[in-house]
């Protein structure tokens, strides 16, 4: 009967292990969450929804809704939910942004913008959520819109969708990387005009 006990807890223990490598590997934070109401025949059934954002800080991130009678259940659906419906974002340097993006869901609209180093991340509410997940440090961000968080996190996500790198855009356009990167300063944008000259 010991033994059994013995082998009852050893399985506990490498399931506890597994659950701690896969939590340190993405960072989860709760956006929000807001008790619901569903009306029945006897009254009202309340419970719980709950939006979840999760992340690699290495430039993937989701975000995920849950609902349950219990505020734990409902983060920890949102939270496989958000597993599940991961984008991969270009990121420069692992820092910042390639460039600047407007993203618009709904009443929803956000503006990104790249910063240099040593910005931080200028964000508020759902969008510093999700920068932070994602492993941006400098970043500028503004949502002119609706506060709903829903629809900032939303808005935010088809901003960050729009993002491309230098190499993806040089190899739809069967050029150099050197020839897109060129371009951000005149004098590497003369150079390249010599060179194809």
């Amino acid at each position: 009967m010991a033994e059994e006990q013995g082998r009852g807890r050893g399985r506990g223990r490498g399931r506890r292990d597994d659950r701690q490598e896969e939590q340190s590997e993405f960072v989860d934070k709760l956006v929000g969450i807001n008790r619901v109401a569903k009306t029945v025949k006897g009254g009202k059934n309340f419970g719980f929804a709950a939006l979840v954002v999760v992340g690699d800080q290495k430039g993937r991130a989701g975000f995920g809704k849950g609902k349950a009678r219990e505020v734990p259940e409902a983060i920890r659906k949102a939270t496989e939910d958000a597993k599940r419906n991961m984008v991969r974002v270009a990121l420069r340097e692992g820092r910042t942004l390639h460039h600047d993006g407007k993203g618009r869901w709904g009443a929803g609209k956000v503006i990104l913008r790249a910063a240099p180093p040593g910005t931080g991340v200028i964000a508020g509410g759902p969008m510093r959520a999700v920068m932070e997940v994602l492993g941006i440090q400098d970043v500028v961000g503004k949502s002119t819109g609706s506060s709903n968080p829903y629809n900032m996190v939303r808005a935010t996500f088809a901003a960050l969708k729009e993002q491309a790198s230098p190499r993806s855009v040089a190899s739809k356009r069967g050029l150099k990387v050197q020839d897109i990167v060129g371009r951000r300063t005149d004098g590497a944008s003369e150079a390249g005009i010599s060179e194809t000259a």
